[in-house]
C-alpha cells in the first residue's frame, strides 16, 4: 500500500565535493558569499545550505538545497537538472568534480 501524504512537498537536491583539508576554509568561504546567494537569487528556491567535516586530510563538502519544483531546478541548473552546476573557482579545489546531483522528494517542516 503506498502512503499519501497531504502535508506540502519540496525537491531537494544534493551536490557532493572533496576539498583537500588546507583548502577549505578558502573553499568554505567561496561557497558562502558566491554559492549560497546564487542559489537562494532563484525564484521557486526554499534555502539552500553548505554541509560540511573534515575527515583526515579531505574537507566533504555537500549543498543541500530545497525547491518549490522541477522548474525552479531549472531555473538554477539548466535544462539538464541531474547535471552538477560548477563555478569557476570550482577546479583549483576540488579533488574531482562529480558529473551528475541526487535528488530527492520531501515532505514536512522545522518543529
Amino acid at each position: 500500500m503506498q502512503h499519501m501524504t497531504t502535508m506540502p512537498s519540496w525537491i531537494v537536491r544534493v551536490w557532493h565535493g572533496r576539498v583537500p583539508s588546507a583548502l577549505g576554509p578558502d573553499y568554505l568561504a567561496l561557497m558562502e558569499s558566491v554559492a549560497i546567494p546564487d542559489y537562494r537569487r532563484i525564484d521557486g528556491n526554499m534555502g539552500a545550505f553548505c554541509w560540511h567535516r573534515t575527515v583526515g586530510d579531505v574537507l566533504e563538502v555537500s549543498m543541500v538545497s530545497w525547491w518549490r519544483d522541477l522548474a525552479a531546478i531549472r531555473g538554477f541548473a539548466g535544462e539538464d537538472i541531474t547535471a552538477a552546476k560548477y563555478y569557476p573557482f570550482d577546479a583549483q579545489f576540488l579533488l574531482e568534480m562529480e558529473p551528475h546531483v541526487t535528488h530527492f522528494d520531501c515532505f514536512g517542516r522545522p518543529s
